[in-house]
């Protein structure tokens, strides 16, 4: 069964200039199982094209759309990228038959290629089941013993038990059980929890393992001092960051195009800013957008939200 493609060049369309100031004219494309990759210092865009995890946690399906939208509106940007830095996408992993658990090997295995070949990796979902296989092929990479920090923006802890399955729900509890089976612990940071978005069971097993979490009520621009305190705390624990961005914690006013939407998000104010304090620390190591859904996407404007992050990103992170 094959689970990866190669990148599609003909997404990457914009306005055109002279002396190529767009994002569409800077891209290089990269087939991951070609005979040899291709090594710059670099982004790498890897589409997760999957919402198996999404249908079987009962949510709107359609996010297995959303690595291709995110790049149409990627496309159309500025190039903010340095000149000794480059972006390369690097295709997408799939879902065929509903295999969800082999689309996160395959995803585990690019990530990991990624990293050994010294790219940064942006991963583009897609179901927040992206976290599991992302945060494996970061293991891979790292090794055993590296304490890999999980800072998580999301309305929801994704800490379902998954003795019925895994799902779009399960990742984190999948990676803590890993964790405690190796004596190890877990590092979980969730930003923008919403209180009628997780049940008292959820809570409880956040409690059980030891995850740090800030609500929704408190990841505003008004708790900055607050803020900063609590990811520095948390950041000092830490080797290595994998960032995740679950876009349905944003507020539905600026994503309307998730699985789950709700009013009741965040803004991308602090997300930004808390993303800042991220990459300030150096310890980033690879981050992904997961849940967009073009289905239920309004005149584009949750992917321009994820192009915007990402271009934040681009802008601001800086390659080893």
């Amino acid at each position: 069964m094959k689970y990866y493609h190669p990148p599609k060049p003909e997404i990457w369309k914009g306005r055109s200039s002279k002396t190529a100031q767009y994002l569409h004219e800077q891209v290089n494309f990269q087939d991951l199982e070609a005979a040899k990759i291709q090594c710059d210092i670099g982004f790498a865009l890897l589409g997760y094209a999957c919402d198996e995890g999404v249908r079987r946690n009962q949510g709107r399906v359609g996010a297995k759309e959303g690595p291709d939208a995110i790049k149409q509106e990627l496309a159309k940007l500025p190039c903010p990228l340095s000149w000794d830095s480059s972006l390369v996408d690097v295709g997408a992993v799939s879902c065929p038959d509903q295999d969800l658990e082999s689309a996160q090997a395959a995803l585990s295995e690019k990530v990991k290629v990624l990293l050994d070949k010294g790219f940064f990796p942006l991963l583009l979902g897609g179901g927040h089941d992206i976290a599991y296989g992302h945060y494996s092929g970061i293991r891979e990479h790292l090794g055993p013993d590296a304490e890999i920090g999980i800072i998580n923006f999301d309305a929801h802890f994704d800490l379902r038990n998954n003795s019925g399955g895994n799902n779009s729900g399960t990742p984190f509890y999948q990676i803590a059980r890993k964790q405690k089976e190796r004596n190890r612990p877990f590092h979980y940071l969730c930003l923008g929890i919403r209180e009628e978005a997780n049940s008292r069971e959820l809570f409880n097993t956040a409690r059980e393992f030891d995850v740090d979490w800030v609500t929704n009520d408190t990841f505003n621009l008004q708790h900055t001092e607050f803020l900063r305190d609590q990811i520095r705390d948390f950041l000092e624990e830490v080797d290595r960051v994998y960032l995740t961005i679950d876009l349905d914690g944003f507020s539905s006013a600026y994503a309307p195009g998730v699985s789950a939407a709700s009013p009741f998000g965040f803004t991308p104010e602090i997300a930004l800013w808390t993303l800042q304090i991220i990459i300030a620390s150096g310890k980033l190591i690879s981050m992904d957008l997961a849940e967009m859904n073009p289905v239920y996407d309004q005149d584009g404007q949750t992917a321009k939200l994820a192009a915007g992050i990402l271009h934040h990103v681009l802008r601001n992170q800086q390659l080893l």
